[in-house]
């Protein structure tokens, strides 16, 4: 079965800082559709690097983000994305009419060590699992 590029749905995770949250859920997505979703993470205010501490709890689960860079938020990402996913930047993301948004409060994981991280991954990782459902029928 061959599957068209512009039939997959995308989906653009937002948070402020494009370390943690937002790296986690992208990297779960793109893991767990194997290849079935497009997946873009961006921030408000995009840091230098990557949470250290996401990336060594995301490592536990087996997915690699340590060559991820925080990305700055474009219009043009909202644009392409059918659907928009913010974790704490709220009126920071452009709206346009006809997206999916939804906001998912999560803890944010800045300067928390990764026990601390490791509750909010879990989080992410269950809420990515119910997209997923939501956006790949069941039967193929």
């Amino acid at each position: 079965m061959t599957t068209e590029t512009a039939k997959k749905p995308s989906v653009l995770f937002v948070c402020v800082h494009n370390a943690g949250r937002s790296q986690m859920a992208a990297a779960f997505l793109t893991s767990l559709s194997k290849g079935e979703i497009e997946v873009r993470s961006a921030g408000s205010q995009p840091a230098d690097k990557i949470n250290p501490a996401a990336v060594e709890a995301m490592a536990e689960v087996g997915i690699d983000m340590s060559a991820e860079v925080p990305k700055v938020l474009t219009t043009e990402a909202v644009k392409e994305s059918d659907v928009v996913i913010t974790m704490g930047c709220g009126d920071e993301c452009p709206y346009f009419p006809g997206k999916r948004y939804e906001d998912w409060v999560l803890e944010d994981p800045a300067g928390k060590g990764v026990e601390s991280v490791r509750p909010i991954r879990d989080e992410i990782k269950t809420r990515i699992e119910g997209l997923i459902d939501s956006l790949i029928p069941a039967a193929k």
